[in-house]
């Protein structure tokens, strides 16, 4: 399920297809994080699954909102600020870039290491992959993002004793560096 849903999102070019592909991501990671069957790992799962959903739900608003106004659902077609803008910011909130990243070390925390390695590296490969595809319309935005997580990850790792937050702190700041790469 979770390849599967990769490669449909690496392989749409419709806002639909995209949003189903990381759907269906999110969908098979979730009894994955589930499986301990700890407190801590329900309360991560919740806690991811409805991050997730309302990142999707700000996704689906923002590629219907752009259909609405530019008659396109095509990703490479997107012209209007206000839906690139939400999207970047959907997107943002799938990968846990700063300033809403704040899930991110909380779910992490109530995950073993093997699931925190997925979540943090697979489960971010198709929204990266979708920035990747818009990112020449919205830069200012997404160098503000790739400097803030850089900062907020490195500044939120210093003080910490757990590793698992530690290693969330690092993939935040991770994800910034990688951000304000792709701008340059």
């Amino acid at each position: 399920g979770l390849g599967l849903g990769t490669t449909i999102t690496f392989a749409s070019s419709h806002w639909l297809l995209a949003w189903m592909g990381l759907e269906m991501n999110t969908l098979a990671i979730i009894p994955i994080m589930a499986h301990l069957h700890h407190p801590r790992a329900v309360e991560a799962t919740t806690k991811y699954f409805l991050t997730q959903a309302t990142a999707a739900a700000m996704l689906l608003f923002a590629s219907t909102t752009n259909a609405w106004l530019t008659g396109q659902w095509d990703i490479q077609q997107m012209t209007h600020p206000l839906p690139v803008t939400m999207i970047t910011l959907a997107l943002a909130l799938k990968i846990g870039l700063a300033p809403v990243h704040s899930w991110l070390p909380e779910v992490l925390q109530g995950l073993d290491l093997t699931t925190g390695l997925i979540l943090s590296t697979w489960q971010k490969l198709a929204p990266f992959a979708l920035l990747l595809q818009i990112y020449p319309a919205n830069s200012t935005l997404l160098i503000i993002l790739g400097l803030l997580s850089t900062l907020v990850g490195g500044w939120g790792g210093l003080n910490q004793t757990q590793l698992r937050k530690i290693l969330a702190y690092s993939s935040i700041a991770h994800l910034g560096w990688m951000i304000l790469i792709l701008q340059f």
